[in-house]
Protein backbone atom coordinates (compact mmCIF):
# COMPACT_ATOMS: atom_id res chain seq x y z
CA UNK A 1 0.00 0.00 0.00
CA UNK A 2 1.32 3.45 -0.95
CA UNK A 3 1.23 6.27 1.58
CA UNK A 4 2.01 9.83 0.69
CA UNK A 5 4.68 11.47 2.83
CA UNK A 6 4.56 15.09 4.00
CA UNK A 7 7.41 17.35 2.97
CA UNK A 8 9.38 18.88 5.83
CA UNK A 9 12.24 21.20 5.02
CA UNK A 10 15.45 20.65 6.95
CA UNK A 11 17.50 23.75 7.83
CA UNK A 12 20.53 22.41 5.97
CA UNK A 13 18.50 22.02 2.75
CA UNK A 14 17.19 25.61 2.72
CA UNK A 15 19.05 27.78 0.24
CA UNK A 16 19.42 31.35 1.44
CA UNK A 17 19.12 34.25 -0.98
CA UNK A 18 19.75 37.95 -0.42
CA UNK A 19 17.17 40.63 -1.17
CA UNK A 20 17.50 44.42 -1.29
CA UNK A 21 14.57 46.59 -0.20
CA UNK A 22 14.50 50.34 -0.82
CA UNK A 23 12.32 51.82 1.93
CA UNK A 24 12.26 55.36 0.54
CA UNK A 25 8.72 56.73 0.59
CA UNK A 26 7.26 53.44 1.89
CA UNK A 27 4.85 53.20 4.82
CA UNK A 28 6.53 51.59 7.83
CA UNK A 29 3.97 48.85 8.51
CA UNK A 30 3.49 47.91 4.87
CA UNK A 31 7.19 47.49 4.17
CA UNK A 32 7.68 45.67 7.50
CA UNK A 33 5.10 42.99 6.62
CA UNK A 34 6.84 42.26 3.31
CA UNK A 35 10.22 42.06 5.04
CA UNK A 36 8.84 39.77 7.75
CA UNK A 37 7.38 37.42 5.11
CA UNK A 38 10.76 37.17 3.37
CA UNK A 39 12.61 36.59 6.66
CA UNK A 40 10.21 33.83 7.67
CA UNK A 41 10.36 32.19 4.24
CA UNK A 42 6.69 32.55 3.40
CA UNK A 43 7.55 33.60 -0.16
CA UNK A 44 9.25 30.23 -0.79
CA UNK A 45 7.23 27.23 -2.00
CA UNK A 46 8.93 24.95 0.56
CA UNK A 47 7.89 27.10 3.57
CA UNK A 48 7.95 25.19 6.84
CA UNK A 49 6.70 27.11 9.91
CA UNK A 50 9.05 25.57 12.48
CA UNK A 51 12.22 25.82 10.35
CA UNK A 52 14.34 28.83 9.48
CA UNK A 53 13.70 28.71 5.74
CA UNK A 54 13.79 32.47 5.15
CA UNK A 55 16.22 34.64 3.24
CA UNK A 56 18.44 37.61 4.10
CA UNK A 57 17.08 41.14 3.66
CA UNK A 58 19.10 44.33 3.27
CA UNK A 59 17.06 47.52 3.74
CA UNK A 60 18.39 50.88 2.53
CA UNK A 61 17.00 54.40 3.01
CA UNK A 62 15.40 53.53 6.35
CA UNK A 63 15.55 57.20 7.28
CA UNK A 64 13.07 58.03 4.50
CA UNK A 65 10.16 55.84 5.62
CA UNK A 66 6.72 57.40 6.01
CA UNK A 67 4.19 57.25 8.81
CA UNK A 68 0.50 57.73 8.05
CA UNK A 69 -1.73 60.11 9.96
CA UNK A 70 -0.18 61.86 12.94
CA UNK A 71 1.89 58.90 14.11
CA UNK A 72 5.12 60.89 13.81
CA UNK A 73 4.15 62.85 16.92
CA UNK A 74 1.81 60.38 18.66
CA UNK A 75 3.68 57.05 18.36
CA UNK A 76 6.10 56.47 21.24
CA UNK A 77 9.09 54.12 21.37
CA UNK A 78 10.17 52.90 24.82
CA UNK A 79 13.44 51.52 26.15
CA UNK A 80 14.58 50.73 29.67
CA UNK A 81 18.11 51.26 30.93
CA UNK A 82 17.86 48.52 33.55
CA UNK A 83 17.97 50.94 36.47
CA UNK A 84 15.12 52.09 38.70
CA UNK A 85 13.22 54.87 36.95
CA UNK A 86 15.13 54.20 33.74
CA UNK A 87 12.21 54.07 31.32
CA UNK A 88 13.02 56.33 28.39
CA UNK A 89 10.60 57.31 25.65
CA UNK A 90 10.93 58.94 22.24
CA UNK A 91 8.37 59.91 19.67
CA UNK A 92 8.61 58.46 16.18
CA UNK A 93 9.97 61.78 14.88
CA UNK A 94 12.82 61.76 17.45
CA UNK A 95 13.56 58.10 16.76
CA UNK A 96 13.77 58.74 13.01
CA UNK A 97 16.19 61.61 13.63
CA UNK A 98 18.46 59.70 16.03
CA UNK A 99 18.27 56.01 15.06
CA UNK A 100 16.15 55.52 11.92
CA UNK A 101 17.15 51.87 11.48
CA UNK A 102 15.57 50.97 14.84
CA UNK A 103 12.14 52.08 13.60
CA UNK A 104 12.07 49.34 10.95
CA UNK A 105 13.83 46.82 13.19
CA UNK A 106 11.18 47.14 15.90
CA UNK A 107 8.34 47.02 13.36
CA UNK A 108 9.67 43.80 11.82
CA UNK A 109 10.51 42.30 15.21
CA UNK A 110 6.88 42.67 16.27
CA UNK A 111 5.79 40.64 13.23
CA UNK A 112 8.10 37.67 13.84
CA UNK A 113 7.49 34.78 16.26
CA UNK A 114 8.26 35.52 19.91
CA UNK A 115 10.67 32.60 20.41
CA UNK A 116 14.20 31.50 19.53
CA UNK A 117 13.23 31.01 15.88
CA UNK A 118 12.05 34.62 15.61
CA UNK A 119 15.27 35.89 17.20
CA UNK A 120 17.30 33.86 14.71
CA UNK A 121 15.27 35.18 11.79
CA UNK A 122 15.74 38.78 12.96
CA UNK A 123 19.53 38.42 12.71
CA UNK A 124 19.12 38.05 8.94
CA UNK A 125 17.76 41.60 8.67
CA UNK A 126 20.32 44.31 7.86
CA UNK A 127 18.98 47.88 8.00
CA UNK A 128 20.89 50.98 6.83
CA UNK A 129 19.82 54.61 7.18
CA UNK A 130 21.34 55.80 3.89
CA UNK A 131 21.49 54.40 0.38
CA UNK A 132 24.89 52.73 0.93
CA UNK A 133 25.24 49.24 2.39
CA UNK A 134 28.13 46.87 2.96
CA UNK A 135 26.62 43.72 1.46
CA UNK A 136 27.39 44.24 -2.24
CA UNK A 137 29.45 41.05 -2.24
CA UNK A 138 26.30 38.97 -1.69
CA UNK A 139 24.65 40.43 -4.83
CA UNK A 140 21.22 41.08 -3.31
CA UNK A 141 18.42 41.18 -5.83
CA UNK A 142 16.09 44.14 -5.54
CA UNK A 143 12.51 43.61 -4.42
CA UNK A 144 9.79 45.90 -5.77
CA UNK A 145 7.12 46.60 -3.14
Amino acid sequence: MYTQKSFVLKPADAEKRWYLVNAEGQTVGRVATKIADILRGKVNPQYTPHTDSGDFVVVVNADKVVFTGNKLDKKVYYKHTGYVGGLKERTAREQLDRQPQKVLMSAVKGMLPKNSLGRKQLTKLKVFAGSEHKHEAQNPQEVKL
